[in-house]
């Protein structure tokens, strides 16, 4: 019989490398150490559970199992019912990593798609098929059938199977829990956003996710951003952290950490908060596009030829432009689009903020120039 599926070959993401991309001024937050958590501090425990306790759970929406980074990789009925064989055959399992969500909620890390298959299994969706091994394992016996045609003891072998899992601790420092998703999720290689949005997932991860695919982003991006390894989404995060804790509570120079602050503040919004913010979000796209057509968000934007070449988005203009337009748009009447335009070019080829949004741009010093810069900028343009 073949082996025991992997998640390693289809329930992870393909690996997102930042070279290459359409994008500049991002510093990467990918943690290549323990940084400043000591090294025996305990973040993971282990529990064992049935196939049947974690199903129950699953149905009573205690797990999270739609992140949306693994929408993409959904396993064959083959594969599922290859591992439903294993099951019956008593073959150990992998373990699963999971995280605990601050609401006591449990968020699938490594593992999505065996207990989506048993979820479905047990809730008689899955029909096992593709089950070749005949009468050596007896396979022959399970082919075509649903968990309700199994006689009872093969209905128990399967519910009663032990799963073991690793529990990441709600109270984990946030780069531990970055850091110690990175490492167990298959070898496969996420972005931080990827695990942000696995993390976080509810209210606010929706709220990117409808910002990222919304019109007015699409036109001023002109679709640059990889929307797969959900760098529209962090630009967009990064647009809602700023915004909602302002520039100046960026002290630690951990943008992670911030990040996720952010992501947790626009959660705690209530509904009518949330549409505000998106339509000042949107009108600043739209101003952006309005001003710079598809040079906008690009160093290029400050080039003097018309049809000048353009430049990739750069994440830090992105972010300090979309934060700051967002408060003033509501003031910005047709006639200063012009000088708005002039004020911005300016600033985009001055040498101290070109710095800001180029080298070790997620720095505090880094991030209170840029945003210092052009507050001060726009000043005029305030009412």
């Amino acid at each position: 019989m073949d082996e025991t599926p992997s998640e390693t070959e289809t329930d992870g993401v393909e690996p997102i490398l930042l070279e290459g991309e359409e994008i500049e001024g991002y510093d990467s937050t990918s943690g290549d150490g323990w940084g400043d958590y000591p090294l025996d501090a305990v973040f993971v425990r282990t529990e064992q559970r049935t196939v049947g306790e974690v199903v129950s759970r699953i149905e009573k929406e205690r797990y999270v199992l739609d992140p949306d980074f693994q929408r993409d990789f959904v396993w064959s009925n083959a594969k599922q019912s290859k591992l439903i064989e294993s099951c019956v055959m008593r073959i150990p399992l992998p373990v699963f990593y999971v995280a605990e969500a601050p609401d006591g909620r449990i968020i699938v890390v490594d593992g999505l798609q065996r207990l989506t298959t048993f979820a479905r299994f047990l809730g008689n969706q899955l029909r096992l098929t593709g089950l070749t091994s005949g009468e050596i394992t007896g396979s022959h016996e399970l082919e075509g059938r649903y968990f309700d045609d199994l006689p009872i003891n093969l209905q128990e072998r399967v519910s009663d199977t032990q799963l073991t899992m690793y529990i990441l601790d709600a109270k984990a420092p946030e780069q531990a829990r970055l850091d110690i998703f990175e490492r167990v999720n298959s070898g496969a290689t996420l972005t931080r956003q990827q695990m942000r949005n696995a993390l976080y997932n509810g209210p606010a991860t929706r709220w990117l996710k409808s910002a990222a695919e919304g019109q007015a982003f699409q036109d001023a991006t002109a679709g640059s951003l990889d929307s797969k390894a959900m760098r529209d989404r962090e630009a967009i995060n990064r647009f809602c952290a700023f915004a909602l804790m302002g520039w100046e509570e960026y002290t630690a120079g951990d943008m992670d950490v911030f990040l996720a602050k952010g992501l947790k503040r626009l959660a705690a919004l209530d509904e009518e908060e949330r549409n505000e913010l998106r339509r000042r979000f949107d009108a600043a796209m739209n101003l952006s596009r309005v001003l710079f057509g598809h040079h906008a968000f690009r160093k290029s934007l400050a080039s003097d030829l018309a049809e000048a070449p353009r430049s990739v988005i750069n994440i830090s203009l992105f972010e300090v432009s979309a934060v700051l337009l967002a408060a003033i748009v509501d003031q910005i009447v047709e006639a200063e689009h012009e000088e708005l335009r002039e004020t911005i070019e300016n600033l985009v080829t001055n040498e101290d903020f070109s710095r800001a949004i180029t080298y070790s741009t997620n720095s505090t010093q880094a991030v209170r120039t840029r945003f210092a810069m052009m507050k001060e900028a726009l000043r005029r343009f305030e009412l």
